[in-house]
């Protein structure tokens, strides 16, 4: 009987462990004043992970929240920043070498005092005010030593341009730290996706959406994504306009303060990670076509799509660096 038993048992395991087949796995919630959806081919849910990664990117990052170690690091007190804040310092460092100054983290306290926000369409900022906030931008003053960083003491950082791209990029490796190879990562549009869909059996096919002033959402050019990282950049529902009917960005100039004049109504980035494709994605919505044209002869790893209104007010694109069509 005991033999009969345990052959009855080992069968019961065997049935039990090959009813759990992988299936693709489709995660969604609230994080970083947006959205996210996660979809994975796996048996396993981690969510409670997921969940966790993003508290732990939140107390890092987070300019607001109060106790977070930016926040922190922002009103000089003593604080030991994690590896997740290094990570996103060095990458803002090397983009904002590369783009000389165009891309710079500390131009937080001047983004913010421009007030840009739903119910805003007019200029609030005062010259005197601009022109105090802009003595402590600067992001080559702000250094980083082994053990600690030298830099003034009224500089503000801002990882907002850079750190949701960095928060899919955390999520997507631990997912593939899981030995999963097929996935998607979406927080609030900016994407990064690894081999296929295996609904479809496709790679992940993606939107771009359309510049849509009245707030509808709506995609007229898809693409294939595939090991890569995509962030769209838009100022077609954060911008002011002047008297003169002049549309300005919420993007501000690193160099005079106030926001950019542009006819730039969205750029998507695809790059080797998420982190970088969000970085320079507000990057090239501040350099402007041409801008960025140059800056990508020496850039062969990165693709950008641009939705722009030309000199007639007619709505164009263009894509460099063989975007995909």
């Amino acid at each position: 009987m005991k033999r009969i038993f345990l052959v009855l048992s080992f069968i019961s395991l065997f049935l039990g462990c090959a009813e759990k087949e992988p299936t693709n796995v489709k995660l969604s919630g609230p994080v970083f004043g947006t959205t996210y959806n996660i979809q994975y081919y796996s048996e396993t849910n981690y969510q409670k992970e997921f969940d966790s990664l993003f508290t732990v990117i939140n107390n890092s990052l987070s300019t607001y929240i109060s106790d977070s170690d930016i926040s922190k690091w922002n009103r000089n007190e003593p604080v030991e920043v994690d590896g997740h804040f290094i990570k996103v310092f060095n990458a803002s460092k090397k983009i904002f070498k590369e783009s000389k100054g165009v891309f710079d983290p500390t131009i937080g306290n001047v983004v913010n005092a421009w007030n840009f926000g739903p119910d805003e369409n007019k200029f609030l900022t005062d010259s005197i005010t601009i022109n105090n906030l802009m003595t402590y931008v600067g992001f080559d003053r702000v250094i980083k030593t082994p053990t600690k960083f030298i830099r003034q003491d009224k500089t503000y950082l801002d990882f907002n341009a850079i750190a949701k791209g960095y928060g899919i990029d955390v999520i997507s490796e631990f997912i593939a730290s899981k030995g999963i190879g097929d996935f998607l990562v979406d927080i609030g549009g900016d994407l990064r996706a690894s081999g296929i869909n295996k609904e479809s059996g496709k790679g992940w096919t993606v939107g771009i959406e359309d510049p849509n002033f009245d707030d509808t959402k709506s995609y007229s050019k898809t693409i294939t994504l595939t090991n890569k990282g995509m962030a769209t950049s838009g100022t077609y529902r954060k911008f002011k306009v002047d008297e003169a009917g002049n549309r300005y960005a919420h993007i501000i100039d690193t160099k005079t303060g106030y926001p950019t004049k542009t006819n730039v109504l969205s750029v998507s980035v695809i790059a080797p990670n998420a982190m970088l494709a969000d970085g320079y994605a507000t990057t090239f919505q501040a350099m402007g076509v041409e801008g960025t044209e140059k800056f990508l002869k020496f850039h062969p790893e990165l693709q950008v799509y641009f939705i722009y209104l030309d000199e007639s007010n007619i709505l164009q694109t263009l894509s460099l660096n063989g975007f995909p069509e």
